[in-house]
């Protein structure tokens, strides 16, 4: 099983940053590729960010060059450093895994999620 748990969350001003983490446990050395996705108000979740275990990454075009993706392999945890946010970056934001998702920025290819963390952009 893999466990995973969100931090880091909370409000902040446009234009300001914020960083999350997700500490994970478990199974979670066996996992291949990590992903943050979120969920504004009303609308469906979305892929925001991924990482392979090996360091290759990949973002949605909507956050190019705002959030940075990383990991610490040897504490198991991932990150979301998230810059210039803006107040549609309002959203619940989640932590996922998965070993082989044949979509890197699909919900579905990701079975462990973790219970998320708010992030409020305040204009």
């Amino acid at each position: 099983q893999v466990q995973l748990v969100e931090s880091g969350g909370g409000t902040v001003q446009t234009g300001g940053s914020l960083r999350l983490s997700c500490a994970a446990s478990g199974y979670a050395s066996s996992t291949n590729y990590m992903a943050w996705f979120r969920q504004p108000p009303g609308k469906e979740r979305e892929g925001v960010a991924v990482i392979g275990r090996g360091g290759s990454t990949r973002y949605a075009d909507f956050v190019k060059g705002r959030f940075t993706i990383s990991q610490d392999n040897a504490k198991n945890t991932l990150y979301l450093q998230m810059n210039s946010l803006k107040p549609e970056d309002t959203a619940m934001y989640y932590c996922a895994a998965a070993f082989n998702p044949p979509w890197l920025l699909y919900q579905q290819s990701y079975p462990y999620w973790g219970q998320g963390t708010q992030v409020t952009v305040s204009s």
